[in-house]
């Protein structure tokens, strides 16, 4: 019988170690530019966001690997902080992930990452029951196979998997069919199914793989999302951008809890947009990572934005 505690949601996937550095103009090749200061902060995808899931009142649970230095005692400091339970491997003799993020006056990051291969979370590492008893999975492809183990488990399990997949890694295609909503960066519908037009790409993506949802971040356009049925468009909401790093992070996070509340999927989708886009109010990964409160007023009061794309033709859940 499993000893493991039930949580609401497990995370296996990356964590980073940011430096941010903002910047008033992005620098030109071969140019010096001046800085303010730099700050050093936790972050990563499934990182950020089980904080973010246990900021918010969800039982969470992180599976991820660190390297033996400075950085993996940020993030277990952070991870006491909040509260989540952790599972963490260690890699001796290596470096944790690092991230330097460059934040122009816009609030728009460029990344610069060093992971080290001896970082990879293998599915030999992973336990059964550090799935089975959560409600939720969250993974994003990084480790392949050990995504794919825990995906697997979760599907027998009946438990809903999340993806948050920025990146094709070598065999995320074998991943994909075990993914019940996969939640990709804009560009990734479009090289997985060779459709440019995004709507018809991701019915092309949702149909192959078999998802519940497959939806598309948009950046400061929003969300575009295929149940195999309809289409949904969220718009982002209009707040003043101090940085970008993390938005997809809380997004997944504000998804994985609306989605445990069974809302339906517009207003998944809505909440989520509002939680990633009071993080990027503030800097960092976990920069203003708001009360369930402060979603909702911004939800209630704040104005959308307009979206660049040509969703002109949809509306919101239809």
């Amino acid at each position: 019988m499993s000893t493991t505690p039930q949580v609401d949601v497990v995370g296996v996937g990356l964590n980073a170690t940011d430096t941010l550095i903002p910047l008033q103009e992005f620098p030109a090749r071969g140019s010096k530019v001046e800085f303010e200061s730099a700050s050093i902060l936790p972050g990563g995808e499934v990182a950020s966001a089980m904080v973010a899931c246990q900021t918010w009142g969800l039982r969470s649970r992180y599976v991820g690997k660190f390297g033996d230095d400075y950085a993996a005692q940020i993030h277990r400091s952070a991870f006491e902080r909040a509260s989540v339970e952790v599972k963490l491997f260690t890699a001796p003799g290596c470096p944790s992930y690092q991230s330097f993020i460059l934040i122009d006056a816009s609030g728009e990051r460029t990344v610069l990452r060093r992971h080290d291969d001896r970082l990879a979370l293998h599915p030999a590492e992973l336990q059964r029951d550090w799935i089975t008893s959560a409600r939720a999975l969250l993974v994003d492809g990084h480790d392949t196979a050990a995504a794919l183990q825990a995906a697997q488990w979760a599907r027998v399990a009946e438990i809903p998997v999340v993806a948050d997949v920025d990146k094709l890694y070598p065999a995320i295609d074998t991943l994909f069919p075990e993914i019940d909503y996969l939640i990709t960066s804009n560009n990734i519908p479009g090289l997985i199914s060779g459709e440019s037009d995004l709507p018809k790409a991701l019915q092309i993506v949702q149909k192959k793989f078999g998802s519940k949802l497959a939806a598309a971040t948009l950046g400061h356009d929003g969300v575009l999302a295929f149940d195999g049925s309809q289409l949904f468009y969220s718009p982002a909401f209009n707040v003043d951008v101090a940085d970008t790093t993390g938005a997809g992070d809380i997004f997944h996070a504000g998804f994985l809890y609306a989605l445990l509340q069974d809302w339906p999927t517009q207003r998944q989708l809505e909440f989520a947009c509002a939680a990633a886009a009071l993080n990027c109010t503030a800097v960092g990964a976990r920069g203003n990572i708001a009360p369930i409160a402060e979603i909702e007023h911004l939800i209630a009061t704040c104005p959308r934005r307009r979206s660049a794309y040509n969703f002109s033709s949809l509306k919101s859940g239809d």
